[in-house]
This record gives structure tokens, sequence and C-alpha cells, in this order.
């Protein structure tokens, strides 16, 4: 089964032809399946590039929510229209949704998009300022201390997700595929080729994901799971554990690309 995966494309830069080169390259891969990691494009235009895509493609798309596909609205209503055109186009599955899929005898898949939760780095002595902050509804009518809360809440809804779904996953298959938009640990929020600094980890990975993944795998030794994220548009490869992998895309704005090609059989040797 050959399958590619993507993340951060950012549609919402590119006009139309832009968007039609991007899936004709997809296209040139003849690919089994689509793994795409979050950061779509936007509040009113991440429906849109999702039928987009399937409509193109004619292949299973199993796709998670970054934080930029809900800039401009509010997390119900891009929730709401994202799950409605997933039940409407059979080959769009919203991993948050969905539970486990079997992509082979060997290989589950699982996924949720997660959200940065301020447990890493310094977030009280951070100056950054995340645009979150400003374009999503739900967190813009907060002050500070209410907006780490909201962050937090929405890491820790992640982390029960699959504190309650991946145990499934690895009773169906002996390798599972995870899809999340944020690094799940801090060695996994690449950016610039090297590990990202105290200041923006608040804002670039997920704790509360990254402890539910590792106790999981520490309680199957004999089972292996390989995390693709996105989110920091930084590269990087880490071993968590002997059977806990991290693969973090690179992505640039207005060029978006395949981030990798891949056999299943790859991970599964």
């Amino acid at each position: 089964m050959k399958v590619a995966w993507t993340t951060d494309i950012h549609l919402e830069f590119l006009d139309k032809s832009g968007c039609k080169e991007y899936v004709d390259s997809l296209k040139e891969v003849n690919m089994d399946a689509l793994l795409i990691t979050g950061d779509i494009g936007t509040a009113s235009t991440v429906v849109d590039y999702l039928a987009f895509l399937a409509h193109s493609l004619h292949v299973p798309i199993y796709f998670c929510l970054g934080n930029h596909d809900y800039y401009g609205g509010t997390l119900s209503t891009v929730r709401e229209g994202v799950k409605k055109i997933s039940s409407e186009i059979r080959c769009l599955n919203w991993v948050a949704e969905m539970g486990v899929a079997t992509l082979s005898e060997e290989t589950a898949l699982i996924g949720h998009g997660a959200w940065a939760d301020g447990r890493l780095g310094d977030y009280k002595n951070s100056t950054v300022r995340i645009s979150d902050f400003i374009y999503i509804e739900d967190l813009a009518m907060l002050d500070d201390e209410q907006k780490l809360e909201k962050m937090q809440e929405l890491a820790d809804q992640a982390a029960e997700y699959f504190q309650l779904n991946v145990p499934q996953a690895l009773d169906m298959a002996d390798h599972v595929i995870v899809l999340t938009h944020v690094p799940p640990f801090a060695e996994s929020a690449w950016y610039d080729g090297k590990q990202s600094g105290p200041y923006w980890l608040p804002f670039f990975a997920s704790e509360a994901t990254g402890k539910a993944l590792l106790e999981i795998m520490e309680s199957h030794p004999g089972k292996k799971m390989t995390v693709f994220c996105g989110h920091t548009h930084g590269e990087g490869v880490v071993d968590i554990l002997p059977n806990l992998k991290v693969i973090t895309g690179k992505a640039q704005y207005r060029k978006p690309d395949i981030n990798r090609i891949f056999d299943l059989e790859e991970f599964t040797k």
C-alpha cells in the first residue's frame, strides 16, 4: 500500500491555478491513500478545500485539523462543517471522529489534531503572542489566564481521545500510525533544524498528548507506533522509545509539498 503524507499545506495562500498544480503533484504519486496533518485552510475555506482534494484525488484521505483551520471562526462551527462534509464524501476521514482505521493486516491508523498546552517550555516568561489568540474566536475573547486554561482543556481532550482509542488500535495491529497536528514531545518540536526554545515550546508542543502516547507504548513493548505531525514548519525525526518514533514535517507558506511517500511495509519490518 503506497501512502503519501503532507502537512501544513495552507491552501488559502494559493490561487486556483496553484491549488490545481499542487493536486496534480499529488496525482503523480499514484498513491493508495493520503495523510494530512492539519492546517489545510481557514475556517471559511477548509471544508471547500477538503471537498476539492477528495473530488480530485479519489483516494481515501485521512486528516486532522490544525490551529489555522479555525482562523476566522469558532471551534464548534468549523468542526460541525468538517464533520458534515466527511459524512457526505466517503473518502474523507476526519481522524478525530473516525476512531480506528485498518490500513493493512499489520497497520492501523488513528489521530487527533491535539493542541499546544503551554506546559512545556517557559509559558510564564514567554513574550511570544501567537495568532491563535487573535483569529480563533474562542481564544480571542479570553484574558491571558483563560487562554492558557482553554489551550490545556483542548489538549487534555485530545489526550483523552488517544487514551481511549490507541489501545484498541494496538489490539488490532502490531503497528499504529498516529496523525496529529501539534508535536507531542519537546524533542519533536523542530524549527530551523533544531528543537524549539523555551519561549516557543509552550505553543509548539502538547505535553498532554505526549504523556498519553508514552504511557501507552511503554506498556506495549511488542508493538510499534509512528507519529506524523506538523505545526512548527520544521523537519525532524526522533525516537522517543525504541517502539515510538515521531516524524515532524517541514512546511513553507505558498509552497505546499509532499513530505513523504512510503509503503506501509517500511514501518513494519
